[in-house]
């Protein structure tokens, strides 16, 4: 059964998407390396079934956005007073890089 749990991981990062602006830091980079190395015979790689269907739930659960859904936010602001576009500068690869030649 490792074969459909493969393809379902396939679809997965397919979906998921990539940062460009956090090279080295992405975690949909990080997924589609994890995934390589837990299939590294692809379909034909023997699996512990109940750890890979926790992993998988828990991802398409954070890919589908279900508790961002289940429980909305009632205020748009942070414990920093930043919005969200002012994180994703803050946390960027060039925001960072900028930071080091300082």
């Amino acid at each position: 059964m490792a074969a459909t749990r493969y393809r379902k991981f396939l679809q997965l990062i397919e979906q998921w998407p990539l940062d460009s602006s956090k090279k080295g830091r992405d975690l949909g980079m990080h997924i589609r390396e994890m995934v390589a190395i837990g299939f590294k015979q692809g379909p034909a790689t023997q699996i512990n079934e109940r750890k890979c269907d926790d992993m998988y739930e828990a991802l398409q659960k954070m890919n589908t956005d279900y508790y961002r859904n289940k429980y909305p936010r009632l205020y748009q602001s942070s414990a920093t007073g930043a919005t969200l576009e002012e994180c994703k500068i803050v946390t960027s690869k060039d925001s960072k890089e900028i930071k080091n030649l300082k």
